[in-house]
């Protein structure tokens, strides 16, 4: 009935779970290393080599790393200067985002096989709700197994895959034996292992997250599972929660298979920090030309301008102001955030990223005229 972990690949925690037939089947399947596997698959010189997706130059970041470049320390959201660091022999291929959008689709043709409830989380993973699925097939498991061999098969890729009977042990699930893996949590086995797991693995505990959890002495599910949700919610505001909850694995969000756009937005990091205004205001009219032909066609109805801002020291912060009725054209976008970056402005920091973008979308709503909100 089931099947003691091991350390190859396919983990399983459970394979034929008795109850399987009355509860809901979740599965999370994550695509391994996804840019840096397609760009591995498409040239055979990439094959077996540490190899970064990015720009190398300048003040390039790694979009993605293969498993040869991981092992050096190099990680996605990494300079491009320090992974040259960690793995001098790093290879850097340039991103082909309609390369990935292509190949994303394809996955999701092989998800559509078995069910029409899917979530995208982004390019290179997505939640599937299969308690009824087109196949008939009675184990999530079974379902999970074909879809990783398929896209072996038809797409010469690699994929892991979590079940369990909710999303965020499905997805604790994927995580827990990349890549190639395939672990199945169920409901008798979910409170043992989610004590075990680093509070790194809750869904939504970054890195100042858990170092606030590891002040409180926090380190692992189990630790979690001692505060009440009342001393969580003082510390973590509503997430805690839900941090209540994911320590007793349970979670009753459902798998989304249509999700609202909860913003539209670009930016863009310098070559060289900007260090006056003028340089920061000039940056951002640029990013309004763009913002303007992303919004264009989305039937996108935002209720918010934010302006997000990384500093030479890698700080990050962001200003928002409201807005309504006034065509978003890019005059007008440029104007109302310039307004804001006149206020966030700090002549004695120098500034090495600028976004832009209208966040908070109102669903049910038929006007495309706004007028631009500029108290702050």
């Amino acid at each position: 009935m089931a099947a003691e972990c091991s350390q190859h690949p396919a983990v399983l925690i459970s394979l034929h779970h008795p109850l399987s037939a009355l509860m809901t089947k979740i599965i999370h399947i994550d695509m391994d290393a996804f840019f840096a596997s397609v760009e591995q698959r498409d040239n055979p010189a990439f094959r077996g080599r540490p190899l970064a997706v990015g720009q190398a130059d300048g003040r390039g970041v790694v979009a993605a790393a293969s498993y040869e470049a991981r092992r050096y320390g190099v990680r996605s959201a990494m300079s491009s200067s320090k992974a040259r660091r960690l793995c001098p022999d790093l290879i850097f291929t340039d991103c082909r985002f309609d390369v990935y959008k292509a190949v994303s689709a394809q996955i999701h043709e092989i998800f559509h096989r078995y069910t029409d409830i899917i979530e995208p989380i982004s390019l290179d993973e997505a939640f599937l709700d299969v308690t009824e699925n087109f196949a008939g097939m009675t184990y999530a498991v079974d379902i999970a197994r074909e879809i990783k061999q398929s896209i072996r098969r038809e797409l010469s890729l690699v994929a892991s895959a979590g079940v369990s009977y909710n999303k965020f042990l499905a997805k604790i699930a994927s995580d827990y034996r990349k890549p190639d893996g395939l672990c199945v949590i169920p409901p008798e086995r979910a409170p043992d292992f989610v004590a075990k797991m680093p509070v790194e693995s809750f869904w939504g505990v970054g890195p100042v997250t858990a170092a606030k959890m590891h002040s409180l002495g926090i380190y692992t599910g189990a630790d979690l599972r001692n505060f009440s949700v009342s001393e969580l919610r003082l510390h973590f505001g509503k997430a805690g929660s839900q941090y209540y909850n994911f320590a007793r694995g349970i979670d009753n969000r459902p798998v989304e298979s249509v999700r609202i756009r909860k913003s539209v937005g670009c930016e863009r990091t310098t070559d060289a920090d900007i260090t006056t205004l003028d340089a920061a205001r000039a940056l951002v009219d640029e990013l309004c030309i763009d913002l303007e032909r992303r919004l264009a066609g989305k039937s996108f109805d935002g209720t918010t301008l934010t302006l997000k801002l990384r500093f030479g020291d890698f700080t990050t912060i962001s200003r928002s102001t409201p807005l309504a009725d006034t065509p978003l054209t890019a005059d007008a976008l440029a104007e109302a955030f310039r307004a804001i970056l006149d206020k966030a402005f700090d002549a004695r920091r120098s500034i090495r990223l600028i976004g832009v973008a209208v966040v908070n979308n109102r669903p049910d709503t038929h006007t495309d005229s706004r007028q631009l909100l500029l108290d702050i």
